[in-house]
């Protein structure tokens, strides 16, 4: 049947869920789903699909939780906001998806798919449950199987089979597509409505990329002529996709099958059709290509903050010592810290300089941020929406605390099989529709399986070919710097290169009004940008007394549409046949990723980017002067390029004997943009696992997901960290007997393996959930203790804001917001480790400049851990686990719980945590062309 849409005050963001609007009364939707359950177009049974060319042997898995279905028509929407009903295919993979948190521990290799789906070519005659010829084109058809509905496009033109792509993708995903061109352009409000969290989504977006329509053609057009043959094929295959769109969006509304949340938000109307539903144009891909950039793969940003830092070190301790102190805790190159590249290879990049030249640190106290918005009326301008700018407006200006997803890839020298093995995916959180979706692309010069984001879909972004697969995870070196550029005139005006300049000023001026969706009273305002040659304005300062503006340039503005070039080339069979094509290909994304590879005989890794080669003495890590002579390596401010390091200096590697990536530090002497790559990282929990694999030899895809999951339930914090405060307070006979009781349970938790796992699969109770309670509760106020009496309390805040002290699963503050599965990933739990193993004595490579638990002393550092304990034991879990608008105060597991947050209309139930990617493949090549 054709697909379906959802709905729900959209709504909610990409990071802080609530409960769906109580809008409806059950009678008056029982009376309204009749009228709207009218016959639906229905697709015909087809012949399966041809599995040619799979070399892999029916060992390829896959899944990609909520459904394949993102679409649902008002009925269904209606339907499942009363009775819960869910559309068909829109929720089979969860249940699928969930249940290996508890049942991983039994694991065989006959047992992956009861966890994952097959992943092979083409659908058994059996399996086939419709098939499609796209508006009555013979040259392509849209095969769907039952169990999953994901759609098999197989094409005999390369048009039709790009037609077939874009078709399949608004029948499962219209809405969302719809909801993200308008984030890329910060035009959500106007378009979805004015809630609080829809505000800070377009703001977030549009202070980080402000294009106008030229902009977005202009990358279009650059991507096109700089490629050749494989540019204008882009552009072909490109407008072959948005046909397919389109003609969907005409089919659906015509046939009155479109997505319900039309309806709901005022575009549509329910019973006379009135209203229109946009046809889709190639500028709209770049906006959603700006969206994934800025979210996924744009490392960087920070400057300022760090400035601040540094200086507020400097005051503490002096300009040397506070320097060394500032260092130290930034571990730019830990000696500690778990390495993708481990084979002792160095990739300088992003070091610091002898004699750093051209810093431009702000004088104390004179930093400010660049308003964004301005002229708000009406709820543009309540309470929430000015905490919701805020949010926004911290979050883009720091891309650097983003990034997520986890690879485990061995050698097949270290297999029972003898041929590679990997597990692997991205951690995009998680939405009700899944911002990926899945398909299989087969035709001319494109032979592939796997997920890509939706409207973007023209090529699989991350999955398997005939006898390869690929994977990718955020890597987060640095692309982004900050220049301060001297005003002159007025506030609007700077100087470059010599002359005063005008800033160019760009703005979006947004207005809505409640609809039945999205109930938030009327309002507007305007968002303004001013643009430099250096990039946007983020934030005012005086530097030695001079007014300057700090602007934010990175490699990939004005870029986006770039990458294109690399992924169709990872979809062609012909270009990629080994590791070297593989690593070729990747090469030309401009997108800060680290790629991984497997095949029937080899594995592959490279670290892909534009990494900018700075002036001579500039340190990544400061805003620096806004002039010639700091500015990028041949950098065109026209066309925002410059020389970028060649492609033999960035980390990678070919058949290592294991890669691990968990966001963590790629290879020695390798800078990224984020802090925490120290002794403690998540990267950790699966390099201790693979590492004892692949000693012991004898890999199989079963042990090696089974090392996946046991580190997904992981608390990164009882492993890694508590053995040694245990350590410290155990140092003496623990006589309090609140202490005591604390420490026995977090012994006995610890003993258990320090997982965050339900007694019995369904239970909604923690093993060991007063423990866990207690770690919660401890963390923060033994961090702060521990460190804010010997940093003081400026310097102590301003770490803080470089670095969170924690991200627990239940941890609204991080990137991903609660109830988003991703966690561990930024905290201070290396500091912690350096700092208690110092006072314990131990050797500590890369050591934190001071001494801070205790000043140093055993005894002092002891009596601060057990009070800060004590005042954790009796911290009650209504305290640790405030609730909010899903859980009760209290609900442990519910906190942790994560959610499908509704992008649309359908809502899911949520599921226990697991700290895993959102898309994951299983595989392991049989054989090779």
């Amino acid at each position: 049947m054709p697909r379906r849409t959802r709905h729900h005050a959209l709504f909610d963001r990409l990071r802080t869920p609530r409960k769906l609007p109580g809008f409806l009364k059950a009678a008056s939707v029982c009376a309204l789903i009749a009228g709207l359950l009218s016959p639906l177009a229905q697709a015909t049974p087809a012949v399966a699909a041809t599995a040619s060319n799979d070399y892999c042997g029916g060992q390829c898995s896959d899944i990609l939780p909520p459904g394949e279905n993102g679409n649902a028509t008002l009925a269904q929407i209606l339907l499942n906001q009363v009775f819960g009903t869910e559309p068909d295919h829109a929720e089979d993979q969860l249940g699928t998806y969930n249940s290996l948190a508890t049942g991983y521990s039994t694991l065989t290799d006959a047992k992956i798919n009861t966890f994952f789906n097959d992943s092979s070519f083409g659908v058994a005659s059996d399996q086939v449950a419709s098939t499609e010829k796209p508006a009555g084109r013979s040259d392509v058809s849209i095969v769907r199987d039952k169990k999953t509905g994901v759609p098999h496009i197989t094409g005999t033109t390369r048009y039709g089979t790009e037609f077939g792509a874009g078709y399949a993708a608004a029948e499962d995903r219209l809405w969302l597509m719809d909801v993200f061109r308008h984030v890329g352009r910060g035009q959500l409000t106007t378009f979805a409505g004015g809630a609080a969290s829809n505000q800070g989504l377009e703001q977030e977006f549009y202070r980080n990329a402000p294009y106008s329509e030229a902009d977005l053609q202009a990358q279009i057009d650059n991507a096109v002529a700089n490629n050749g043959t494989r540019g204008q094929q882009a552009l072909a295959d490109a407008n072959a996709y948005l046909d397919g769109i389109n003609s969907y969006i005409d089919a659906s509304d015509s046939g009155r099958y479109f997505p319900g949340e039309y309806v709901l938000t005022g575009h549509k109307d329910s019973i006379t059709n009135a209203g229109t539903i946009d046809h889709f144009k190639i500028t709209d891909l770049v906006a959603l290509a700006s969206v994934i950039g800025a979210l996924f793969g744009s490392g960087g940003g920070g400057e300022v903050n760090n400035a601040i830092s540094l200086l507020a070190a400097q005051e503490k301790y002096g300009v040397t010592e506070g320097t060394k102190v500032w260092e130290s805790f930034r571990e730019r190159n830990d000696p500690e810290a778990v390495l993708t590249v481990h084979n002792g290879e160095s990739f300088p990049y992003g070091t610091k300089p002898d004699n750093p030249q051209g810093e431009a640190l702000p004088d104390s106290g004179s930093v400010t941020t660049e308003p964004l918005v301005y002229n708000a009326t009406g709820t543009g301008a309540d309470q929430s929406a000015t905490a919701a700018a805020e949010t926004a407006t911290k979050t883009a200006l720091s891309s650097a605390r983003r990034g997520m997803s986890n690879a485990l890839v061995v050698s097949g020298k270290y297999t029972a099989s003898g041929h590679p093995i990997a597990v692997f995916g991205p951690q995009t959180g998680y939405f009700a529709p899944q911002l990926l979706m899945l398909q299989e692309i087969q035709g001319p010069g494109i032979s592939a399986r796997g997920a890509s984001f939706a409207g973007l879909s023209m090529y699989v972004e991350l999955g398997r070919g005939q006898d390869y697969a690929w994977s990718a995870t955020t890597s987060g070196q640095d692309i982004i710097d900050s220049y301060a550029v001297e005003l002159c005139q007025d506030d609007y005006h700077y100087i470059f290169h010599g002359t005063c300049t005008a800033m160019d000023e760009v703005e979006q001026t947004n207005s809505w009004k409640p609809t039945t969706a999205d109930g938030t009273a009327a309002g507007s305002y305007t968002m303004k940008v001013w643009k430099t040659k250096y990039g946007p304005v983020e934030y005012r300062a005086t530097v030695g007394g001079k007014k300057v503006a700090y602007t934010t340039l990175r490699s990939s503005y004005m870029h986006e549409a770039d990458s294109i070039i690399g992924f169709q080339m990872l979809n062609d069979p012909d270009y990629v046949k080994s590791p070297q094509t593989f690593q070729s290909a990747v090469q030309h994304i401009n997108y800060t990723f680290n790629w991984f590879y497997a095949d029937s005989t080899h594995t592959a890794y490279y670290n892909s980017g534009n990494n900018p080669v700075r002036a001579s003495g500039v340190d990544a890590e400061f805003p620096v002067w806004g002039q010639a002579a700091y500015e990028w390596q041949n950098w065109n401010p026209a066309t925002n390029t410059a020389d970028y390091t060649p492609a033999a200096q960035h980390p990678q590697s070919i058949d290592q004997d294991y890669y691990v990536s968990w966001n963590n530090k790629q290879a020695l002497n390798y800078t990224t943009a984020s802090w925490g790559d120290g002794s403690v990282h998540r990267g950790n929990l699966l390099n201790d696992r693979v590492k004892k694999l692949v000693a012991a030899g004898g890999v199989t895809r079963s042990s090696l997901v089974k090392a996946m999951a046991d580190a997904s339930l992981t608390d990164l914090r009882a492993e890694d960290v508590l053995p040694d405060l245990l350590k410290v307070i155990n140092s003496s006979t623990v006589t309090d007997s609140t202490a005591a009781a604390a420490v026995t349970k977090l012994q006995t938790w610890l003993t258990a393996g320090g997982k965050r796992t339900e007694t019995s699969a369904g239970s909604k109770t923690y093993a060991n959930a007063d423990a866990i309670r207690i770690l919660d509760a401890w963390w923060p106020l033994l961090v702060k203790a521990e460190f804010q009496p010997g940093l003081g309390g400026d310097l102590y805040t301003a770490f803080t804001n470089n670095l969170y002290v924690d991200e627990t699963p239940s941890a609204a503050h991080g990137p991903t917001g609660a109830h988003a599965g991703s966690s561990f990933q930024y905290g201070w739990w290396s500091y912690v480790d350096k700092d208690i193993r110092s006072v314990l004595g131990q050797t500590v490579s890369g050591p934190l400049a001071e001494q801070y638990c205790g000043g140093g002393s055993l005894s002092a550092c002891r009596d601060i851990l057990i009070s800060t304990l004590k005042t954790a034991a009796g911290t009650s879990a209504s305290t640790v686990y405030p609730g909010d608008s899903l859980c009760s105060a209290g609900d442990q597991w519910c906190a942790d719980s994560i959610v499908q947050r509704t992008l649309g209309g359908i809502k899911h139930y949520n599921i226990s945590w697991q700290n895993r990617p959102t898309f994951q493949q299983v595989v392991e090549f049989t054989s090779h062309r």
